[in-house]
């Protein structure tokens, strides 16, 4: 593949993924799960999520066809599942019931749901086993690894740079923001889910 195509693949790469993981959505999400803490602990925890969702994409680029293979998944289930795991974090944020955090662990927080299935969630997911399908050289696997490392770059940054944003608006302008996030994420949610169960049935019809 010559240069051309591949910087059109690094570039279609890093677009589909900026879109799919949405940094600017996963924002005021990130405040409200870790308004609670300190700041250089929200830092720590803003680089243990991308790191999380990296490894996993990652993961699922080298294996992600012989896992959901040997494991009998399909990507509507996985999907399906995501949209369930964000559902109850989305119940929480609207609810309150997040109001202590330390009980489930900050590497939890980083974990689920930052990590995963936030940013690598099954969309993310899907996007990267298609494009390894799609690769046809080793310049290409490669050109689409960059293009994810870009993009994790980029998360970084935006969640980063919230946690000033956080000082700033203060305590009032954070709930308001915890509120919108949980109605976010569950609109995410439902539609996620509603995304598997559309597939379920162009499956088995």
């Amino acid at each position: 593949m010559d240069a051309t195509a591949l910087i059109a693949l690094f570039t279609s790469v890093v677009v589909t993924f900026f879109v799919i993981m949405d940094p600017l959505g996963t924002v005021p999400i990130f405040i409200g799960l870790t308004r609670k803490e300190k700041v250089n602990k929200q830092k720590e925890l803003a680089l243990q999520a991308v790191l999380i969702s990296f490894l996993v994409i990652i993961i699922f680029a080298l294996f992600g066809n012989q896992i959901l293979g040997f494991l009998d998944i399909s990507l509507p289930s996985l999907q399906a599942s995501g949209g369930l795991l964000l559902l109850l974090v989305a119940l929480e944020l609207l609810t309150g019931k997040d109001a202590e955090p330390a009980k489930t662990g900050d590497v939890s927080v980083a974990l689920v749901p930052l990590g995963t299935p936030l940013l690598a969630g099954p969309g993310a997911i899907a996007a990267t086993i298609i494009f390894v399908r799609q690769s046809q050289s080793v310049a290409d696997f490669v050109t689409i690894l960059l293009g994810l490392v870009v993009v994790h770059i980029i998360l970084y940054l935006f969640l980063r740079f919230s946690i000033p944003v956080m000082r700033i608006v203060g305590r009032g302008g954070i709930t308001v923001a915890t509120k919108l996030a949980g109605l976010l994420l569950a609109a995410i949610a439902v539609q996620m889910i509603v995304g598997a169960i559309a597939e379920f049935v162009k499956i088995y019809s």
